[in-house]
């Protein structure tokens, strides 16, 4: 984990939303989500699972795993904990635990993470240098709702005759434009050992946050990256506030009812001695 982070990083993703539920609500049916003003919203949790699916088919090593894509054969967090010598050597030792857990983990270097298991007299909380906020669509979206049935026994039935048809609600949105923005601290980048090469395999992922995430409510081409801002600083603490530079980029509707990407007109002002990259999405 040489080469530390040395200069400070902000960066924004434009992505766009076709017939697609892009981060369903479990308390609301799983509609997609909406802020109180009826834009739509992808909560940080969903986009960094996204970048660490990308970053698994990436070859990095990935702490919080999902179950139908677990690589490593451990069926919990702590299990995954316990085979690290490095870690069970350390477990009385906060420092030396954190130091071997942002070593052996991507994600856990770059978002932080609480080891807190059962049985454990020792807590350790790792602070990430990557922040993520949640996504919103830059207006307001509009959700379609689709009944579905399903037409197949599920278990064996009497006499051999067709079970009722199961009914069911499907949502998604028709169309939408979404941003969300991150930023890299360098000071904590120092304490976990996050390094340019991970920077740039960050940037990789947000690039392809999509790829290999389809599903019955995305089907693949439904949501797409359009363009990644990535603001490099000239300096570990940077030349501009984050909020500042996440305001430098302007995206304004060319019309009433904007239907895609291209309805927007997207503008970045220059902010001197800042090193922007406009990348196009995958």
């Amino acid at each position: 984990m040489s080469n530390c982070l040395e200069k400070k990083i902000d960066f924004a993703v434009v992505f766009s939303v076709k017939n697609a539920n892009p981060n369903g609500d479990p308390l609301n049916g799983n509609r997609p989500r909406e802020t109180y003003d009826g834009l739509g919203e992808v909560s940080d949790v969903c986009i960094k699972r996204k970048l660490r699916n990308r970053l698994q088919d990436l070859g990095q090593r990935i702490f919080v795993q999902s179950d139908d894509r677990c690589d490593d054969g451990f069926k919990s967090l702590h299990e995954r904990v316990l085979s690290n010598p490095d870690i069970v050597a350390a477990k009385n030792d906060k420092d030396r635990f954190a130091k071997a857990a942002c070593a052996s983990w991507f994600d856990v270097r770059a978002f932080g993470q609480v080891f807190a298991f059962k049985g454990n007299d020792v807590s350790v909380g790792v602070r990430g240098p990557v922040s993520v906020h949640s996504a919103e669509s830059l207006s307001p979206v509009e959700i379609e709702s689709l009944q579905i049935t399903k037409s197949v026994n599920s278990e064996a039935v009497k006499d051999g005759k067709k079970a009722s048809d199961t009914m069911g609600t499907k949502h998604r949105v028709s169309h939408a434009t979404y941003v969300f923005y991150g930023s890299i601290n360098c000071q904590l980048a120092e304490k976990t050992g996050f390094s340019n090469e991970d920077a740039l395999l960050l940037k990789k992922a947000l690039v392809s946050l999509f790829e290999n995430d389809s599903s019955s409510a995305r089907p693949d081409g439904s949501m797409e990256v359009n363009k990644v801002f990535w603001w490099e600083h000239n300096c570990k603490n940077g030349l501009y506030s984050s909020a500042k530079v996440h305001h430098s980029l302007k995206i304004t509707a060319k019309t009433d009812d904007p239907k895609s990407i291209d309805d927007y007109e997207i503008e970045s002002t220059p902010l001197e001695g800042l090193n922007e990259e406009v990348i196009e999405g995958k």
